[in-house]
């Protein structure tokens, strides 16, 4: 059951506070303390709209947990400050403490990389790993299906708002919401953009302990999202395909990048890295 409390104070901090980099300053100095001032702040006809919100999103089972609360995943806080503050959230919460992989990818992939990213999801599904992706077409939905489609769980982060939320056609003979989890950093009303997919893959790097990248164009959100995965220390596999490699691909091999060159090649380097540092922190042998 949704805890109304927290969503109030959530929806308040972005009425007022309105950015992730304000909500987490206010969140460090103060706790939610600061976030219940927010809503003292607000006027009567602005509490009664965020009300009415409130119960719309708790008849969805629509729930949201806080940076600085016991169950907000410490994996997505790095330096003492967190991915995303507030992350709205529909399915089973314990798959955000279960050990997944992140995969990332284009939405114009090739034929060659959405076989790919099946491929990658059927092996991390197949070790008990949760698949943590986007919500786009492309990679992020074939590693979504591969796992729903051989018993696994998935989470998916979306780079909008719940309000637009909506299971699509290609998931609906698949999509069990006792085996995925999906989440939103956003504010409910909050429309698709290029920048909140950018920010949203911080969240798919953050809660995953490795990051698998498919294919990454030389520049874009699939690249950026290897590097920063790169920069906080998580390992990143990158796959390799001969001379069809893509730009992005070579960038972060380049870059510190784990090669995997078949799916098998990636399973044994996921099982290396989990065996060898549960956390984050890997050195492969390929």
């Amino acid at each position: 059951m949704a805890d109304l409390q927290s969503l109030a104070l959530a929806l308040a901090a972005f009425e007022t506070l309105r950015t992730p980099g304000k909500i987490t300053n206010s969140l460090r100095v103060e706790g939610r303390q600061g976030l219940k001032r927010q809503w003292d702040l607000l006027d009567d006809v602005v509490k009664d709209k965020i009300r009415e919100k409130i119960f719309s999103l708790a008849q969805q089972d629509i729930s949201v947990t806080i940076f600085g609360d016991e169950d907000f995943p410490k994996s997505l806080i790095d330096r003492g400050r967190p991915a995303a503050p507030i992350l709205f959230y529909q399915g089973d919460p314990q798959l955000f403490e279960e050990p997944g992989i992140g995969m990332c990818g284009s939405r114009a992939a090739t034929e060659l990389g959405l076989k790919a990213a099946r491929a990658c999801g059927e092996e991390v599904s197949a070790r008990g790993l949760v698949v943590i992706s986007g919500y786009a077409k492309g990679v992020d939905t074939e590693t979504h299906l591969a796992a729903l489609q051989t018993g696994g769980c998935t989470v998916i982060v979306l780079a909008e708002g719940f309000d637009h939320f909506r299971i699509k056609k290609v998931f609906a003979d698949d999509f069990d919401r006792r085996r995925a989890l999906v989440v939103s950093q956003f504010p409910p009303s909050q429309p698709w953009g290029a920048y909140n997919a950018m920010a949203r893959n911080k969240v798919i790097f953050g809660l995953g302990r490795a990051l698998v990248v498919i294919e990454a164009g030389e520049r874009g959100g699939t690249l950026a999202a290897g590097q920063g995965a790169l920069k906080i220390g998580r390992p990143v596999f990158v796959l390799e395909f001969g001379e069809g490699t893509p730009p992005g691909n070579r960038i972060l091999l380049n870059q510190g990048g784990r090669s995997a060159r078949s799916r098998t090649e990636l399973g044994l380097a996921i099982d290396f890295a989990l065996a060898r540092h549960p956390d984050v922190q890997a050195e492969l042998p390929i």
